[in-house]
Order: C-alpha cells, then structure tokens, then sequence
C-alpha cells in the first residue's frame, strides 16, 4: 500500500511544549529534514528561532554526494556505485581516480588521455627546492608537504578561478601528479640524498618508487607485486566520504579559495593523530606489546582501560572495515617478497582476540585500514613519519571530487555554522586601576 491509500504522509509532526504549537517538516531522501525548517519553530517573533546542536557533526549532513557511499554496519564501501573489492582487485590508482573525479570509469582512449595529462604534469617548478631546502633538518615530511602544496597555488594564479570547469581539470591534473614528485622530494631530503626527477614512462606508482629509492644513475625498476600493493594502497585511500580532511576540503573550497589552498589545510586535519596518524600509532603499539606472548597482558589492559587498542573500530564501520580485509590480503603478498614481518604475528594474534572475545564484538572493535597499511608501509622502507604523507597522495584525488562537487552545487553557500553562545551577558568596561 502506497503513502497515498494509508493516508500516511512524508512529514514529520513536532509539538512545542513551551507554546502549544504544531510544526509540520518535510522528510526528505528517506530520513532527513531540513535543519532551516526548524528555524519556523518559536515562542514569540522576535526569536531567532531553533537550531539543532550536533557538536562533531556527528548526525549532519551538510551536503549532498555522489562520491562515496558507506554502509558502516554492513561493512560496505564504494566509489561510484562500484565496490571498493573489486576496484581493488581489477583497477589501476589513476582509472580509479578517473571515476571518482569524472562519475565513470574511463574508456581505453579516455584513461590513456589521462595518464598522459597526469604524466604531463609530474615536474614541479625549480624553485620548490628552494622552499624544501628551507626546512630544518629534521622538519616532518607533512609538514613540507603542506607547505608546498600551499606554494604551488602562487605558481598557478590562474587558479583562483575556480568556476571555470577547464581550468579547474588542469589544477586537478596538476594536483594529482605532483603529490607523488613532492613526497618523494621530501623523503630524500632528510636522508641527504639528490633529488630522482619522474621517469614518465613508468606508471603512477613504479614512477614514485624510483624517485624515492633509486641510487645514482642505476636503472631502477620495482619489483611487481611491491608496485600492485602500493597501488592497491592508494585506490583504498582515495576517498572516505564526508571525513575530517574532506569536511576541511569543503569548507575552505565554499570561500571560494583555489584548489591548492583548500587542499593544504586538507592535509593539516590529516595531520592530527586522529585521522591519518592512525596507523603510526598501530605500529608504536605492536612495537610496544613486542612478542606474541605478550599479547594476553595487552588485551588485559586494554579490557581494564590501561592501554588502547589502536586499529580497531571506526567512526563510521560496525563491521569488519572492508579496506582492511583487502590491505590484510596484499600485506601477505608483500610479505613473501620482502620477508615477514614479526610484527603481523603480533596483529594476527590481537586480531584474532578480538573477533572472538565479546568485550571486542559488543563494542563493534572491528579492523579498520589503519591496522595492517602500517606494516606494509614499513615492509616497503617507508618511515612511520612518511605514513600520513602517503596517506595525502591518494587522498587528493577524494579531496578534488569533493572540491568539484562543491564547486558545481548550486544549494552550496559559504560554510558559516551558527554557535550556541554560553559565554557572559552584556558588561560595562571597567578601567585597569579600578578592576578589584
């Protein structure tokens, strides 16, 4: 029976108990009402109005996408429409980007296209190794990364004109091919070593790999199944939905500031611990819980709230996050080329606990993509300060969809949130000499 024959109707009905009054609001997409539509609802005419409170966003949504879908409590993830399974087992990083940027995978012509407009772009201006030869010794490689990123926008003045759909597809193209040469510049910054420029005839990933680990003029050429994993990585980091750094991304893209801008205070909410820090925190755990042996002590402490267990749950998965049972796959395929890693018995173990013990599957501690990327991130030579760097290389291509999305939504005005004010009334100045 339709809502029509049951009479039943698509609103939902709101009693002000302070005034008696009767508010009828409009439910749309299923299950969402407007939060302006509260603003109707007062005690007198001369009230602002209601507002809902929803510190961290955490029940919010401030827009409408067509990037990513996530199903948290069924473990489901996809770009597009496509599931992120079998993007990652049949699909290279950049065809990938090229649906989540464009809406659709590419054909053969238009993914060749692509690679050449990105391999066109990998060089970066002379003058950025002024900028990186301007950073302390020991300065952390995100933190260069940042400024850089924020450095290219004074490159490409043209930029600023985000509504032109043209010049917004170059900064993209140029974004997404200079994440890799900029990373890989500031890597070999800190061990002292000179700068490998892009090999543009090897794909996204190899071409990383040989600016970061090729010596001298030596022919290097990565091993296969190290350059599948790395690009297996970046399809599963390309975007997450409305996160923290996406969220960033928007917000600063609503003023209307160029891409470049918008993307470097992207990567400074990566920065924080609590977003793209995660899995560093991971490997500082197995290091610190040290044995198999000792794992039943850890699972004690954390039961008894004397240790974290980090890499398990997610804000937004109830169920096994379906990235990690991916990367958990790829880290065994890395393993047997560049040797086991003590530290994944350590995981397994924890890991094993935990989908068994009730105090772990009560509270939804599933997995998530941060538990074993660390592992293979260091079984390929990468330091843990380069995690988060790796992390923004993918990323960016997320962050740009969102931008664009933005960009092109008609309902999408500067992002102002209101405030629920608490602090003090109205006061008089009192001058220094007489405040007691």
């Amino acid at each position: 029976m339709s809502d029509e024959q049951s009479g039943a109707k698509n609103t939902l009905s709101i009693r002000d108990n302070r005034t008696g009054r009767d508010y009828e609001v409009e439910i749309h997409e299923g299950d969402v009402i407007r939060a302006m539509d509260l603003r109707q609802i007062k005690v007198d005419e001369g009230d602002f109005g209601m507002m809902s409170y929803d510190p961290a966003f955490v029940n919010t949504a401030s827009t409408r996408s067509t990037v990513t879908y996530i199903d948290g409590a069924n473990g489901i993830l996809q770009y597009r429409g496509y599931p992120i399974e079998q993007l990652a087992e049949r699909s290279s990083f950049l065809e990938v980007a090229y649906l989540l940027l464009k809406g659709e995978l590419p054909t053969q012509s238009e993914l060749d296209a692509f690679v050449q407009d990105v391999t066109f772009h990998t060089y970066v201006h002379e003058n950025m190794r002024d900028l990186l030869d301007s950073f302390r010794y020991d300065a952390h490689s995100m933190g260069m990364m940042i400024s850089a990123v924020s450095a290219l926008s004074t490159f490409y003045p043209e930029a600023k004109n985000v509504h032109d759909p043209d010049t917004r597809w170059i900064q993209i193209n140029r974004l997404v091919a200079k994440m890799p040469t900029l990373a890989a510049f500031a890597y070999r910054y800190h061990r002292g070593l000179p700068l490998v420029y892009p090999e543009n005839e090897l794909s996204y990933s190899a071409n990383f790999l040989n600016m970061l680990f090729r010596i001298g003029v030596k022919e290097y050429r990565p091993n296969p199944v190290l350059e599948r994993a790395l690009d297996v990585l970046f399809i599963l980091h390309a975007d997450h939905e409305q996160n923290c750094s996406a969220t960033t991304m928007r917000v600063i893209g609503s003023a209307e500031a160029d891409p470049f801008s918008a993307m470097a205070g992207a990567m400074a909410a990566l920065y924080g611990p609590l977003h793209g820090g995660a899995n560093e925190q991971v490997l500082r755990m197995l290091h610190r819980i040290g044995d198999v042996k000792n794992v039943p002590e850890f699972i004690k402490g954390v039961k008894n709230r004397e240790e974290r267990l980090m890499g398990f749950g997610h804000r937004v998965y109830k169920s096994y996050d379906p990235r990690a049972a991916i990367i958990k796959r790829t880290a065994e395929e890395v393993f047997e080329v560049t040797g086991r890693n003590p530290l994944l018995d350590i995981a397994l173990e924890l890991e094993r606990i935990a989908l068994e013990e009730d105090f772990f599957v009560s509270r939804n501690l599933y997995p998530n993509v941060d538990f074993y990327s660390g592992l293979i991130y260091q079984a390929l030579g990468f330091p843990v300060e380069m995690f988060p760097v790796l992390f923004a290389i993918p990323r960016t291509v997320g962050w740009l969809a969102q931008w664009q999305e933005l960009i092109e939504d008609p309902e999408q005005r500067i992002a102002r949130p209101r405030q629920v004010f608490t602090g003090s009334e109205r006061r008089e100045f009192v001058p220094v000499e007489e405040r007691g």
